[in-house]
C-alpha cells in the first residue's frame, strides 16, 4: 500500500461513518473534521502533503469509529496507532508520508 491507498482508505472509513468527504483546495492548512448544521464533513486540503492529510483522516476516524472492534488492515492499524497521539505530536509526524 502506498501513502495515497492509505489515505484512500482511511477517507473511505470516514465515508462508511456517515462523515461527507470534500477535497478543496485550503491553501496547504489542513483541513479537517467539522460538524456544518446537520452533517459532519471532512475536509482534506488538497493543496497539503499527503502525511498532512492522512494524520488528520486518521485522527478523524479514531474520533468516528471504534477501531478496536473492526478490522482494519495492518498498514491502516499501523497509521491509526502512529497518529493517535495529539495534533501538534501529529503535525510533527506526518512528515514521514510524501506529497
Amino acid at each position: 500500500m502506498d501513502d495515497r491507498d492509505i489515505l484512500d482508505a482511511l477517507l473511505e472509513l470516514l465515508g462508511n461513518c456517515q462523515v461527507e468527504i470534500r477535497k478543496v483546495p485550503l491553501g496547504g492548512q489542513g483541513g479537517g473534521l467539522c460538524r456544518l448544521r446537520d452533517r459532519v464533513v471532512f475536509f482534506a486540503d488538497t493543496d497539503a502533503s499527503v502525511g498532512e492529510t492522512t494524520a488528520l483522516a486518521a485522527q478523524a476516524v479514531r474520533q468516528k469509529l471504534d477501531i478496536e472492534g473492526v478490522y482494519l488492515r495492518p498498514q491502516i492499524r499501523e497509521i491509526m496507532d502512529r497518529y493517535r497521539s495529539t495534533d501538534s505530536a501529529v503535525r510533527q509526524d506526518s512528515g514521514d508520508l510524501q506529497r
